[in-house]
């Protein structure tokens, strides 16, 4: 079992370590800095959720693996939310831990619930996800990110320590996985997926905030080019393997896939990734074409919430907010040849339910789009 010392940026948000934030930051739509790299603030609230409430390691609280007992706060627009909600599909976590989604669009204070009821989230009450920080830390001022995991009872947040929600639910709620769960996070993988993961973090899922939030044309160039030479990196290693680790689908394309699809919506023009369209790569685009049309990918990807979260927040870098009306996504359907190369999606598991119970609203679906 991995440990802690793989995200030891988390910390308690009431230490010391977490007094330290840009100023800028804390205004609503600014997230870029005058000369500056941009630098993601990872300093999370490190609490798990294990079986039995077993410890991780020295000042990590834990809170026991309970169905029922928590709330998934997941934004579909969000890139490191959205793992979390195709990870509970895929092992069938959804009667186990419910799910609220905010809407796309956010200030300076947090995500909003504007898609549940009068405006609020039908479980726990809440206007905001702030909400949920303050009823646990008062005096908590850090950013509120999603994921957040909430328990329902207190109303209070419990982590946001995004790595470690989805291999938690992997790992420590094995117990109620679905009958034929795939095995996400195998034991005999980890060594290589591990760094996997980490080059992908860095390079990709981070790579494009580097280069949308950069202070300086220097900065920006650097990372542009730091962010292409990861993908062709990746693209080579795909060239020969159906996935990225082992013969089906794991944490790591998990990863990958949540910046690759919201690449040519969003990265490649809002943050200026322009030296590709993933869709002009033909072996990440069979890749993502294949992760896509598998159940737990397409059906949890809501390209609306995503366009109107990057376009109508970043003001910094988007000031009208306007969003563009592109791009044609039907290239996500079309054949992708990947079989060829061996392996299934699933090993020796089976697919989750062929309907998503907690769907993509009406009109955000690929096929509402399509029709449109």
């Amino acid at each position: 079992m991995t440990t802690n010392k793989a995200h030891n940026d988390s910390v308690n948000p009431n230490s010391d370590a977490a007094a330290a934030e840009d100023p800028a930051h804390s205004k609503g739509g600014v997230y870029s800095t005058a000369g500056k790299e941009y630098k993601r603030d990872t300093r999370y609230i490190n609490d798990r959720i294990t079986k039995d409430a077993r410890e991780v390691g020295e000042g990590i609280k834990t809170w026991p693996v309970e169905p029922g007992r928590y709330r998934l706060v997941a934004a579909r627009a969000c890139p490191w939310a959205h793992r979390t909600l195709i990870v509970r599909r895929l092992l069938g976590l959804e009667d186990v831990i419910s799910v609220g989604i905010p809407g796309p669009v956010h200030d300076a204070r947090s995500w909003t619930f504007d898609k549940g009821p009068g405006g609020r989230d039908e479980v726990l009450g809440y206007e905001r996800l702030q909400e949920a920080y303050l009823k646990r830390f008062p005096d908590y001022t850090r950013g509120i990110t999603v994921p957040a995991v909430v328990e329902i009872a207190s109303g209070e947040v419990v982590t946001n320590d995004f790595p470690w929600i989805t291999l938690d639910f992997e790992t420590e709620w094995k117990e109620f996985h679905r009958e034929g769960a795939p095995d996400l996070y195998p034991e005999e993988l980890r060594e290589e997926m591990d760094p996997l993961m980490h080059y992908i973090y860095t390079e990709i899922n981070n790579g494009v905030y580097r280069c949308g939030f950069a202070g300086s044309q220097e900065i920006y160039e650097a990372a542009y080019d730091r962010l292409f030479n990861a993908l062709d990196k990746i693209s080579e290693r795909l060239e020969t393997r159906r996935y990225l680790v082992g013969d089906h689908i794991t944490e790591a394309d998990i990863r990958l896939y949540t910046t690759l699809i919201r690449f040519d919506a969003v990265y490649h023009n809002h943050f200026k990734c322009n030296r590709n369209k993933i869709s002009e790569m033909p072996v990440l685009y069979n890749y993502l074409r294949d992760l896509f049309q598998t159940p737990g990918f397409g059906d949890t990807t809501d390209f609306v919430d995503i366009k109107r979260h990057y376009y109508e927040v970043h003001r910094d870098i988007n000031p009208l907010g306007i969003v563009p009306k592109g791009p044609d996504f039907a290239g996500l359907l079309e054949p992708h040849g990947r079989e060829k190369l061996g392996g299934t999606p699933f090993g020796n598991g089976t697919a989750p339910a062929a309907v998503n119970p907690d769907p993509v609203e009406e009109g955000h679906r690929i096929e509402d789009l399509l029709a449109n």
